[in-house]
């Protein structure tokens, strides 16, 4: 991991031998063999490596996985066990994917860290999900409450182009002002989370491998009131159209010449 941060890229540690501590939110956690850790070189101070330690780093482009600074922040430095779950799966492919040398300049190897970057993205929506689901568990009163039926609300009626402060206001018999205010303390707006909910449902749908959805389709089925403004949007949030990103997500799990080969000689 280089001494000083790269604005375009984040880093992802993988854990093979001796000591490592992570120092988050003044706790102490310790790595086990094969466990997944985000990093960023500006906050080295995170992480504390024994003498006989061991990790492999890879370099991810920020704008591959896909959120935002904040949610990244929320991340960095959470310890990712790779002995089960989700994180089993990535550590295990990372591994293999560092392990093949012969693959780091060539096509194949080109789709396989495609793949990885599609993994990763997931991985990261998985942290924030449990992340905010933990916050839901210890969060009291009732207008946290409220704001949690006002959330789930929001995720059923994301393809209704009429989705508005007003409406969800008028659903939860409050007034806008009061719906901006809950909002407000959450540190979001109303409409900064339906936006965000909604690109993350067009990010899923244009990533299926087994389907193609034309940007029109995608963007008038989430609620978008024309395919430029879908594509300005999404582009503003990931760094990519949502064309580009729709290329690199199914071309990951595209398969090779070499994979049918192999399938061949089964």
């Amino acid at each position: 991991m280089p001494g000083r941060r790269d604005g375009n890229h984040l880093y992802l540690g993988v854990h093979v031998r001796g000591q490592v501590t992570i120092a988050r939110e003044e706790a102490k956690t310790f790595l086990e063999p094969n466990d997944l850790v985000f990093c960023d070189p500006a906050r080295r101070h995170l992480l504390h490596f024994g003498d006989d330690c061991q990790m492999i780093f890879f370099r991810i482009p920020r704008c591959y996985l896909g959120v935002t600074e904040s949610e990244m922040n929320r991340v960095l430095g959470v310890p990712i066990r790779g002995s089960e779950g989700f994180g089993a799966l990535v550590s295990d492919f990372l591994s293999a994917l560092a392990a093949k040398a012969e693959f780091r300049q060539s096509t194949i190897g080109d789709r396989r860290a495609r793949t990885a970057v599609h993994l990763l993205s997931v991985l990261v929506m998985e942290l924030l999900e449990a992340d905010t689901a933990d916050e839901a568990a210890d969060a009291t009163g009732v207008g946290n409450e409220l704001l949690s039926r006002i959330r789930a609300f929001i995720e059923e009626h994301l393809m209704d182009p009429d989705l508005s402060p007003q409406s969800i206001a008028r659903a939860h018999h409050i007034s806008v002002r009061y719906l901006h205010k809950l909002f407000q303390n959450d540190g979001s707006t109303v409409s900064q989370w339906v936006r965000q909910r909604r690109l993350e449902s067009c990010r899923i749908e244009l990533g299926r491998s087994n389907r193609r959805f034309t940007m029109a389709a995608v963007a008038h089925r989430w609620g978008f009131s024309s395919p430029s403004h879908f594509s300005r949007t999404f582009r503003g949030a990931y760094g990519m159209t949502p064309s580009q990103w729709q290329s690199l997500a199914i071309s990951a799990f595209a398969p090779t010449a070499t994979d049918a080969q192999d399938k061949r000689m089964r």
